[in-house]
């Protein structure tokens, strides 16, 4: 029997003075009556015997771990979760802070500007790429355009309408004393392929006249409803020849649209505001305020649909010509497309997309042409498309 038991089985079976000594001498321990007593009260109360429990089963530390592993996690996913709703408060505090600061802003006041009178332009209007005797049947471009003689007339009406109209436009915030209407070939289509003259529904003389007269009413027009000096670039295009192959030195001594252009001058030689340059070359010159404009058809380009489009083979051209005399822009039709360039604007066409156009698998352009203003002191400030239906 150990001495807690002893202590149990005998307290109050006799003094607590005799019990100390007889514990003392038994269990050699140094009892006295007193701490004797607070002894059995301990054992009594289970203290001293809590001690000796034996240890937790194996089953009860782990759901004590358990416990305590879910109380943890349940610990983080609180704090997370005050941590987000924080953030959260303190986005909104930001938020509701800006819009105070954005209450508190004073309006000011942006009047209209109204031209002062000293800003003074040039509009250059492109006109190119009209094959005005070609048919272009609906069924064959999958309904995305039609062209025949009517259209034919109906656009080129729009055309002078439009330039003029956002030449008045441009007007109202500039003055605009001149345009540059720049004629840059291939008006008719001609026959130099087979395809082509059993598409056409005129010959090329015939066809040269009726774009004549389309010219020549479009120029009186303009004349006619504006104020407008009229400085008229002309060059041949690719189409317009006599011949079956592309000619160079004689490139003019073959087209039918150099002669149109010299019978157009000699019609206006008597309106001064009417000013033809037929050039010889094959790009000529203009100098507008402190810059130079290069004009041309484009058919000296070669080009072969690569992968940097237009771009290379433009700014590769550029780059010779500019070897023997500078230009600030080049302006230049053939490739039926409206690209600006910075250095150079590239101008649309007026028969628009056809069945060449879908048998190459080009992407659809519509029907325009280009209109670009440069101001005395910026250079060109703007540049816009008049679009045909």
């Amino acid at each position: 029997m150990d001495l807690d038991q002893y202590i149990l089985k005998h307290y109050g079976s006799k003094s607590n003075e005799d019990l100390a000594d007889e514990v003392n001498s038994v269990y050699d321990t140094e009892y006295h009556k007193g701490s004797l007593r607070c002894k059995y009260q301990r054992l009594k109360r289970g203290g001293d015997m809590a001690r000796k429990k034996s240890p937790p089963k194996v089953e009860d530390t782990l759901q004590r771990d358990r416990k305590v592993e879910r109380l943890t996690e349940s610990e983080h996913s609180t704090k997370r979760k005050y941590n987000e709703a924080k953030a959260q408060l303190e986005h909104v505090e930001r938020e509701r802070d800006a819009l105070v600061e954005i209450q508190e802003y004073k309006e000011f006041e942006i009047v209209p500007k109204l031209s002062s009178g000293k800003s003074e332009s040039t509009v250059i209007v492109l006109a190119s790429d009209w094959h005005i005797e070609e048919d272009v049947q609906l069924a064959a471009t999958n309904g995305l355009n039609e062209f025949n003689l009517v259209i034919a007339k109906a656009r080129a009406t729009q055309f002078f309408q439009g330039a003029l109209r956002l030449t008045q436009i441009f007007q109202k915030d500039t003055r605009i004393d001149t345009m540059v209407l720049a004629l840059l070939g291939d008006f008719i289509s001609g026959s130099i392929h087979e395809d082509i003259a059993e598409n056409t529904a005129l010959g090329p003389t015939k066809a040269l006249v009726f774009v004549e007269e389309l010219l020549i009413s479009g120029i009186e027009f303009l004349l006619n409803n504006s104020k407008l000096n009229l400085i008229v670039p002309c060059h041949s295009g690719n189409h317009g020849r006599a011949t079956k192959e592309q000619r160079y030195a004689t490139e003019n001594e073959n087209s039918f649209e150099y002669y149109m252009y010299h019978v157009l001058a000699q019609h206006f030689a008597g309106n001064k505001r009417v000013k033809f340059m037929v050039s010889e070359s094959y790009v000529s010159y203009l100098p507008v305020y402190d810059k130079v404009i290069r004009f041309h058809h484009g058919h000296g380009m070669r080009y072969g649909g690569g992968v940097g489009g237009l771009f290379i083979p433009a700014y590769k051209a550029i780059a010779r010509w500019n070897n023997g005399r500078r230009a600030d822009i080049d302006c230049f039709g053939h490739f039926h497309q409206f690209i600006d360039g910075n250095s150079f604007v590239c101008n649309g066409s007026i028969i628009g997309y056809n069945a060449y156009s879908v048998s190459k698998g080009y992407s659809y352009e519509p029907p325009q042409q280009v209109v670009f203003v440069i101001e005395k002191n910026r250079g060109r400030t703007f540049t816009a498309a008049i679009k045909f239906k």
